[in-house]
């Protein structure tokens, strides 16, 4: 984190907001404590930012409900966005859904049953079908 957020104040300085993007693998037999560890070390670096400093969080979907909550309400953090990491669509807006005040920045999981073969019709329904399920799940 000292090595993304040493990154980010180079970017604050020229004046656009820095988007910060630890991921952590879905995989991790320890990703719950793998979770604990990148959220404090996330909070020490954004008590570092001057008053006028924001950041942006982009961060692979926590195990636990609203874990991220802290950093929604924070006031260095202008928006946190959710990884898909791998999950597959379903999963990853059940996983959205319990954590509000988050929002979707899915690529995987938005394009998850796209394909060259669908006529543009199949294509368009399946790729709406991804967006709502997406927003919606964004909106709790």
């Amino acid at each position: 984190m000292e090595q993304q957020f040493g990154l980010a104040r180079q970017i604050l300085v020229t004046g656009l907001v820095p988007i910060i993007e630890p991921e952590v693998d879905i995989r991790s037999p320890r990703k719950a404590e793998v979770e604990d560890q990148l959220k404090a070390a996330i909070l020490a670096q954004l008590d570092k930012l001057g008053d006028d400093q924001s950041v942006i969080l982009k961060v692979t979907l926590p195990e636990r409900a609203d874990f991220y909550r802290e950093f929604v309400d924070h006031p260095r953090v202008i928006r946190v966005l959710a990884l898909s990491g791998g999950y597959t669509r379903a999963q990853a807006t059940t996983l959205l859904a319990r954590n509000h005040g988050v929002i979707a920045s899915f690529s995987r999981a938005l394009t998850e049953g796209l394909s060259t073969a669908q006529s543009p019709a199949q294509f368009n329904a399946v790729l709406d079908e991804a967006i709502n399920a997406i927003a919606t799940a964004s909106r709790t």
